[in-house]
């Protein structure tokens, strides 16, 4: 009877490891952290780290997708970390039932391997949208992923990005994704700040022709949201994007948001954002069928 105790007993710790709930970064949020596979475009496998937060509870939940940003300096990409669940965006989807998904994309942090999101040379469109897609690359892992797992539920999925995360989201909607009901990019774009200088993008003129590339393969309604003061992506620039966008083919609501605090561009994740674009998300969310 030992060798089968021990045989059980290993099981359960394999079980309880493989649920992950820590216990902790933040009271009644389960958190755990996977290893999600996927593979490059040479087919490569590549394990993208990621942050997983759970609500209460045994029934299969929503899924959210939250997808990060670029530092400006390209040596930080390596310390980067997953959001953490008691960070008030997440916290946002969580307190409504989701799951919280949040993965670091290739070359950032825990996740290593290349870069593979650069529009490098000369930032061209073509470079900023292979770049995107890419990145898209990831979130589509991510989603794959996180829907076969027995805690989630299949479909009904919705994708938010940040930043470069943003940028990620709308090639995102070029791809197929039939889980996934809607998209949110929170101050998306590329090649802001050169130099870390605001308002200084590489390229605007190519950024904004990227977009359109972008919005002719895509698919579902977004959500785009921006504020004034945003010193990577200014309200000159986002209004271009947005064009572009449309006049290929993508449909996006465009909601340009007054100041926020220092920088706009820190709306989605800052404290106290979430009541600025909380309304909207819940707005745009009910309206593709998502019960809040």
């Amino acid at each position: 009877m030992r060798p089968l105790w021990g045989a059980l007993l290993g099981l359960l710790m394999l079980s309880a490891c493989a649920q992950g709930m820590a216990g902790g970064t933040s009271a009644g949020y389960g958190e755990q952290i996977h290893k999600v596979p996927m593979r490059d475009a040479a087919g490569a496998e590549i394990r993208l780290h990621t942050r997983i937060c759970r609500p209460a509870g045994d029934i299969p939940a929503r899924v959210v997708v939250i997808n990060h940003g670029s530092p400006v300096n390209p040596a930080d990409r390596l310390t980067r970390q997953p959001a953490a669940c008691d960070n008030e965006a997440v916290r946002w989807f969580v307190d409504r039932g989701f799951i919280a998904v949040m993965g670091l994309r290739r070359g950032f942090g825990a996740t290593g391997g290349a870069f593979a999101e650069s529009a490098a040379p000369g930032c061209t469109a073509e470079g900023y949208a292979r770049g995107a897609r890419e990145a898209a690359r990831d979130v589509n892992a991510l989603v794959d992923y996180v829907t076969a797992l027995a805690f989630a539920q299949k479909d009904g999925v919705v994708v938010v990005g940040q930043s470069a995360g943003g940028w990620a989201t709308i090639a995102y909607d070029g791809l197929a994704h039939p889980r996934v009901v809607a998209m949110v990019n929170m101050a998306g774009g590329r090649g802001g700040r050169v130099g870390n200088i605001p308002n200084n993008t590489c390229r605007p003129d190519e950024l904004t022709r990227a977009a359109g590339l972008l919005g002719a393969t895509a698919r579902l309604p977004m959500l785009w949201v921006y504020t004034g003061n945003d010193s990577y992506f200014a309200p000159p620039l986002v209004t271009a994007m947005h064009a572009a966008f449309t006049a290929a083919g993508g449909i996006a609501d465009l909601v340009q948001l007054g100041p926020f605090g220092a920088d706009g561009h820190r709306l989605f994740f800052e404290k106290g954002g979430s009541a600025i674009w909380g309304p909207l998300v819940t707005r745009y969310l009910v309206s593709r069928g998502v019960p809040l």
